[in-house]
């Protein structure tokens, strides 16, 4: 035997077959079957950018109650084949969200709902 056999493949994250912009919200469907709606006000208030979040302390700079309510996602452009950038209607579009995050974003929307 060699130690080819003893190990284990690795377990690929899941990755987002489509993205669309549905009403106001980003609809992602996943490869394992997931289907999430993303609401365009949860999106910004979690922006990733080093414009919404401290690169040293990693702590948010964007307060979620300044995001105004009416906020609308106006543009989903794919960043290589692991993140997507987002543009807002309030001039905002420096964020990527990773598959990572939206996947994390999508599982919290779904457990506070």
């Amino acid at each position: 035997m060699s130690i080819w056999d003893y190990m284990k493949p690795a377990q690929t994250a899941p990755e987002p077959t489509q993205l669309e912009l549905a009403g106001n919200a980003l609809a992602v469907t996943w490869n394992d079957g997931g289907r999430v709606a993303l609401p365009a006000r949860l999106l910004r208030q979690q922006c990733p950018c080093a414009a919404c979040v401290d690169e040293w302390t990693n702590k948010r700079t964007i307060a979620a109650e300044s995001v105004p309510a009416d906020i609308v996602l106006r543009e989903v452009r794919p960043v290589g084949n692991y993140a997507a950038q987002l543009a807002f209607s309030d001039g905002h579009e420096t964020g990527i969200f990773t598959w990572k995050l939206l996947r994390e974003l999508g599982a919290k929307a779904v457990l506070d709902a």
